[in-house]
């Protein structure tokens, strides 16, 4: 709501003047600084002289719009003229004028924050903005807006003091250009330098990285290399040492018996290792493929009760599996999911001395993805040690520790990972047991919603990321999940559209440039579903907008470049946005 401060009429030349004098003294007395104040008070004055050269006069009126935030000073000037043809060619700069003509609306336009026109057969209207300090508007007052409006009365102006005014105006407007043209040299001297500096270190750190990868790719050929070279010997170890027990060549003594399973748990156990770094190394060198098909829980179910037998050695521990009845069909590979769920299993047994291991699935519906929980009663793990359960190589003594090189957990993670989902460490307490949980999506390489330790409670706020550039979504759902956030992810428009529907998040970061239905089809669906249109959508785009584009965009709570993309501003931006839709929920 505008607040007018006083209204001037443009009958005579010299009324051009006093309205360009109002201006400039009712933009001082609000607060603004030398330049805004030159700025609205020359676009003013172009525009009245418009008024009264082309209808013959009109009125100004000098307005705040008091309570909004920022607050801004608005100047609206009208007339009863015959109106302007072609207004959009004249603003664009299509149409032509002899020189000194037909500049006034452009340039008045350039100089404000905003700019309005209105213009028909009956009259045009023009409004400008210039934006109030937020310090100064502060302390405007309804006293001290009254106050300003009753100043702007007086004297006529007289035109060789205006002149002077302009004059001064002009004087330190260019003395205050030269300074800048100083210092803008003087920054681009120094920008030069640090440029120079920074190809430098670029320079330094690509020859870096590139040792690092030339180290890393070694280690991982060492390791795959002998990893295949201590499995042929092993193996044969395993095959010789399962000859003796089976008495192919004579029948063994007690003791030898126990010898040769010693000789046999030893060899496994090695075996074991060195198909957990052949893994390890080939997940680190991108070299392990994903063979997803369909098949379901109950089949993998089967599997792993025959697998998993020999490990059921203590009578003390009941290892179940639920009724998976009812589920969808997986399509993910069936036998890395199984690997995944083989270590959880194996390791609930291997530290669980008295009770149950208890394996359970569900359909999350919402996120579209299967979610597994390996519940155990065993001894559990003190909260200081939760944070190294998912570190490679690192281990939790305990009295149930019976070696092993602590590649289990990470590997099932990285696998989980590599298939679109993850392990996470559910719950855990000592002597009370853990759960770990594996959620996977339905289908692989469709969309899927992440997890992690640091996510937050169930009802913590939830985020949907719809992006077709897999390193942009996990970029986002990094910063998220920093945040407290839940995560759900979408790789095209229709998936993601389909996501927002289902599962009504707090926030939607939203990509244009995608396959099936972009981001601007997307953003027009959410606007007309009455259920979805207040969900705050932030658009993240590389790509550059065009006015047009920008318009069709009105609906969209921020639009963010993806280069201008920074962990605190994200962050910032996703706090505000939960917050405000907390407080008015």
């Amino acid at each position: 709501m505008n607040r007018t401060l006083a209204r001037l009429s443009v009958a005579a030349a010299a009324d051009v003047v006093l309205a360009r004098q109002g201006a400039h003294r009712v933009a001082e007395r609000l607060g603004l600084d030398r330049q805004a104040q030159t700025r609205i008070a020359t676009a003013v004055s172009e525009i009245a002289r418009n008024a009264f050269a082309h209808a013959g006069g009109g009125e100004v009126e000098f307005a705040v719009d008091a309570p909004a935030q920022p607050q801004h000073l608005c100047v609206t000037v009208s007339d009863q003229g015959r109106g302007i043809d072609d207004l959009e060619a004249l603003l664009s700069g299509a149409r032509s004028f002899a020189p000194g003509r037909g500049t006034g609306l452009p340039s008045a336009r350039r100089l404000v924050d905003r700019f309005e026109i209105e213009s028909t057969p009956a009259g045009t209207t023009v409004r400008l903005w210039q934006r109030i300090p937020r310090a100064a508007g502060a302390r405007l007052t309804a006293a001290a807006l009254q106050s300003i409006g009753a100043g702007l009365g007086g004297a006529r102006a007289d035109p060789l003091v205006v002149l002077h005014e302009q004059n001064q105006e002009l004087i330190e407007s260019l003395t205050d250009l030269q300074e800048r043209q100083v210092e803008t040299q003087r920054l681009n001297r120094e920008l030069e330098e640090t440029n120079r500096g920074v190809v430098a270190l670029y320079s330094e750190l690509d020859q870096k990285a590139e040792q690092l990868r030339s180290a890393s790719d070694m280690k991982s050929r060492f390791l795959s290399h002998m990893s295949h070279e201590f499995r042929t010997p092993l193996n044969s170890i395993l095959a010789l040492s399962r000859l003796l027990t089976d008495g192919v060549d004579g029948e063994l003594n007690s003791e030898q018996q126990r010898q040769v399973e010693y000789i046999r748990r030893s060899a496994q156990g090695l075996l074991d290792m060195v198909n957990d770094l052949l893994d390890l190394a080939k997940v680190e060198a991108g070299k392990l493929d994903i063979r997803a098909a369909d098949f379901t829980v109950d089949a993998l179910f089967a599997g792993l009760r025959g697998s998993l037998k020999p490990l059921l050695v203590n009578p003390a521990v009941d290892l179940f599996f639920d009724d998976p009845a009812g589920l969808p069909v997986l399509h993910a590979d069936e036998a890395k999911v199984a690997q995944v769920l083989r270590n959880l299993i194996s390791n609930a047994l291997k530290f669980t001395q008295q009770g149950q291991v208890r394996v359970a699935v569900r359909h999350d519906a919402t996120a579209a993805r299967m979610v597994f929980t390996v519940r155990d009663t065993g001894i559990g793990i003190a909260p200081q040690h939760q944070q190294y359960v998912f570190e490679e190589f690192k281990q939790v003594e305990g009295v149930l520790q019976r070696g092993g090189t602590g590649l289990g957990l990470p590997l099932s993670r990285r696998l989980a990972q590599l298939m679109g989902g993850d392990v996470t460490l559910l719950e855990s307490a000592v002597g009370a047991g853990s759960t770990f949980e594996l959620f996977l999506p339905v289908r692989y390489g469709q969309f899927a919603a992440t997890s992690s330790q640091g996510q937050g409670t169930p009802d913590a706020a939830q985020l949907v990321v719809i992006d077709d550039e897999e390193a942009f979504r996990y970029v986002i759902r990094h910063i998220a999940q920093d945040a407290g956030l839940r995560v759900l992810e979408a790789g095209d428009g229709e998936v993601g559209l389909q996501l927002v529907r289902d599962s009504r998040p707090d926030l939607v970061i939203l990509d244009l440039h995608m396959p099936r239905l972009d981001g601007f089809g997307v953003l027009q669906a959410l606007a007309g579903d009455e259920h979805l249109r207040a969900t705050p959508v932030v658009v993240c785009t590389s790509q550059s907008l065009s006015l047009d584009q920008k318009r069709a965009l009105a609906a969209a709570y921020a639009i963010v470049p993806k280069h201008d993309v920074s962990r605190e501003g994200l962050t910032t931006l996703i706090q505000d946005i939960v917050s405000q839709g907390r407080r008015t929920a």
